[in-house]
């Protein structure tokens, strides 16, 4: 049983769909509020890869054994950042019993002292839903598709475009219409359109949400 955070704890969850910049987000507030963060998508990754590159398949029975038997060193692999990673986690994180195999490292990871930074697409649902700032960043699937169009180009995958744009809302389809956790917005979580921002503009963006969720929180009697 994973006990519940401090109240003072600050856990901040960013969800969205693929490359709407909430890695990036996530990664900026972490180094601002001194917090631990996780990219979630990395363990989903992780699995995918493992489970392909040992058994040549995604069956659920061997995606489930990979991911309650996960090193988190295996998270540093810089084959998890490809095109090919990122189809093959959309695919196991459709599977129950893989959500559940790592829930309960997600959950440990949010509760540490003092808080933690979490992005994935399930953050404030189901992994941290009694977090303090939650954030929905999105953009919209053109914009998406030519930051990841040229991510991938940076790390020396040549892949068109318009390859990139259908690959983004095939997960888009996927990651929502799934049975287990789909990716929806928390009722409680701020929307966050990256569309038309330059990096340091959506960072800024996010802070506020963060700065404001916080003097919420600190405004409201303690039990």
């Amino acid at each position: 049983m994973i006990a519940p955070p401090a109240k003072d704890a600050l856990i901040i969850a960013v969800d969205g769909p693929a490359a709407s910049g909430k890695g990036t987000i996530a990664q900026a507030l972490a180094v601002l509020y001194r917090l631990p963060s996780l990219d979630t998508g990395l363990l989903y990754r992780a699995v995918g890869v493992l489970t392909q590159r040992r058994t040549g398949a995604l069956e659920p029975a061997d995606a489930e054994w990979v991911a309650r038997s996960l090193n988190p060193g295996a998270l540093g692999d810089p084959n998890l950042r490809t095109r090919e990673a990122g189809e093959l986690a959309s695919r196991v994180a459709a599977i129950p019993k893989v959500r559940s195999a790592l829930l309960e490292f997600q959950r440990a990871f949010a509760v540490q002292p003092g808080g933690a930074v979490l992005d994935g697409r399930d953050i404030g649902t189901v992994i941290a839903p009694d977090a303090r700032a939650k954030l929905f960043v999105t953009a919209r699937p053109e914009i998406r598709a030519e930051r990841r169009w040229r991510q991938l180009g940076a790390q020396g995958e040549r892949v068109s475009i318009e390859t990139v744009l259908e690959d983004i809302r095939v997960r888009d389809q996927r990651d929502s219409g799934r049975s287990a956790a789909p990716l929806v917005r928390a009722e409680d979580a701020v929307l966050l359109d990256t569309s038309e921002m330059s990096i340091d503009e959506a960072v800024d963006a996010a802070r506020r949400i963060v700065e404001t969720a916080r003097l919420s929180s600190d405004s409201q009697p303690r039990g």
